[in-house]
């Protein structure tokens, strides 16, 4: 833990800024998104959590400019494997490259994946508009980079196309991620019984079985 001095300049501020976002990506590596607490963070930080209100209006506040940090780090990542997909394959492999690439870069950030698992339900919820907007504003820019990295893979599906595969993809990947990830009685249950065992999901094999799917229900209309 450690113990700020009061912030007098806005250079000292973003200090304290960056501070508390770093303390809560580290405790996300230790703990899910529902643990994590203003008291703890606050304690970690070495701030009174008054003083950590003082930089964000709220808990989610923090967790979401948190994820929009994650989110261009994402990209940036995504665009590097995209980058590896050869454009002379044909539009079946290169999807399948494609679903591939989001499905890795999202599996090695799991603090990621359980930010944006929250997004709608918690990470939404208890934000100004002004919070609110800051994070769109953020979530557009990473959107357009998306929106010309898939439709520079897959020129053939056009932008409406790529358009509603991001929106899809962002809703499922944030919806497989909590549900390969359990609560330790659905484990149990899983366990007990063989017969459920079926109904587990694997975040990898699931997340990219439906992307692809996605992507291969636009090529046949696109050839069509």
């Amino acid at each position: 833990m450690t113990t700020f001095q009061r912030a007098r300049s806005a250079e000292q501020r973003a200090v304290r800024r960056r501070a508390i976002l770093a303390t809560a990506a580290a405790m996300l590596t230790e703990m899910p998104v529902a643990d994590l607490s203003l008291n703890e963070l606050s304690r970690r930080v070495g701030l009174a959590k008054s003083n950590v209100l003082n930089y964000f209006e709220s808990r989610e506040a923090v967790l979401l400019e948190l994820l929009g940090s994650e989110l261009s780090a994402w990209v940036d990542a995504l665009a590097a494997a995209a980058a590896e997909i050869p454009r002379t394959a044909r539009p079946g492999p290169r999807a399948e490259l494609l679903a591939d690439a989001v499905v890795r870069t999202l599996a090695e950030r799991p603090v990621f994946c359980d930010l944006i698992s929250a997004q709608g339900s918690v990470l939404e919820r208890n934000i100004s508009a002004d919070a609110a907007l800051a994070f769109k504003q953020v979530s557009l820019t990473v959107y357009r980079r998306m929106l010309a990295l898939i439709t520079g893979v897959l020129p053939e599906i056009g932008v409406d196309a790529a358009t509603r595969f991001i929106k899809s993809a962002s809703i499922l990947a944030g919806a497989i991620w909590s549900h390969a990830h359990p609560t330790a009685s659905i484990v149990a249950a899983y366990e007990s019984d063989p017969a459920i065992a079926d109904l587990r999901l694997d975040f990898e094999t699931d997340l990219r079985e439906a992307l692809q799917t996605l992507l291969y229900g636009v090529l046949p209309r696109v050839r069509a």
